[in-house]
């Protein structure tokens, strides 16, 4: 726990952020969660890699895709019914949406839910709560990964292999930001730069949210590398070698390695999401509540010799 000392210098601190800081926050690992197609369930792991639960909504139907909104988790099964749970594995709606007939890519932004259907060739808008917007606010010929930033959408196009930027209201910024990719597959954006995994050439490319080239080859031999999730510095990417998957952590910057089997022995996963971490309050124990308490009455008593008195 941090301890605050309250010096002449910073005695003008509020006593509201005082107590904040005095009780200080841990952080736990954010939590990542992926599509085991094979075994038609979600597995969940810490972000260290370690298993929380490997069959964490078991008795789905080939689970594609997944995305995560505060603590729900909204779940492609069967190609096209979107269901949503909360991130401790409660159903909340299994049946949430249910015209799609080849989803392969999610993505939340505030209140809304986009679907890229791949074999229609549609972009679909919907709320969180499962209100249709619109079923075709996009239109592309093989739609397979989405990101949402903001007011923005990239979605990747696995056939033609670029990526379009698009408003969330289905205006057209740039249909052709990024070309030349090699069966583009996964895309995830931290909000300043995109990053795209090219399935045919095992490699993860990093771009500016504008269409600038950063670096085409980041991340290099992979095998199949079919989706991506960013938290920090830190990039999450699922490959697989025929059914059999892993998780790899790379640094997002550099492309460095951090962990290229950071899960193993997945079922032929498809696609993951990290969830954040849930922030802890340390509580004092009695003994140090006294302490915290004397600390804020001395704090006080500084603030107010401090006031000038009124003159008479």
């Amino acid at each position: 726990m941090r301890t605050l000392f309250l010096t002449p210098k910073n005695w003008t601190v509020s006593l509201t952020a005082a107590v904040f800081v005095l009780l200080s926050a841990s952080a736990s690992h954010a939590q990542i969660f992926v599509t085991n197609f094979g075994n038609n369930a979600i597995g969940e792991y810490n972000r260290d890699g370690t298993t929380v639960n490997a069959a964490f909504l078991p008795g789905l139907s080939g689970p594609t895709s997944i995305a995560v909104s505060g603590s729900n988790l909204f779940v492609v099964s069967g190609l096209g019914t979107i269901g949503e749970y909360t991130t401790s594995g409660a159903t909340i709606n299994a049946s949430l949406i249910t015209d799609f007939n080849g989803v392969f890519g999610l993505a939340v932004s505030g209140s809304n839910l986009f679907v890229a259907d791949y074999n229609s060739g549609s972009i679909g808008k919907y709320t969180t709560t499962g209100t249709l917007v619109n079923s075709r606010l996009l239109t592309e010929n093989n739609p397979y990964a989405i990101a949402a930033s903001g007011s923005n959408l990239f979605i990747a196009d696995n056939f033609t292999g670029m990526i379009g930027k698009y408003t969330t209201s289905g205006a057209t910024v740039d249909a052709s930001l990024i070309t030349g990719l090699s069966a583009p597959s996964g895309i995830v954006t931290d909000g300043t730069y995109l990053y795209v995994a090219n399935k045919s050439t095992g490699t993860i490319g990093k771009y500016t949210t504008s269409g600038g080239l950063i670096n085409a080859s980041l991340v290099t031999g992979l095998s199949n590398p079919s989706s991506l999730a960013i938290d920090g510095a830190e990039l999450f990417v699922v490959s697989q070698s025929g059914t059999i998957g892993t998780i790899g952590v790379y640094n997002a910057n550099t492309g460095t390695t951090l962990n290229a089997s950071l899960v193993t022995g997945l079922n032929y996963p498809q696609n993951l999401s990290i969830a954040p971490g849930i922030v802890v309050i340390a509580v004092p124990e009695p003994s140090t509540w006294a302490f915290l308490l004397g600390g804020l009455g001395l704090a006080a008593s500084c603030l107010l010799s401090r006031i000038p008195k009124k003159l008479s």
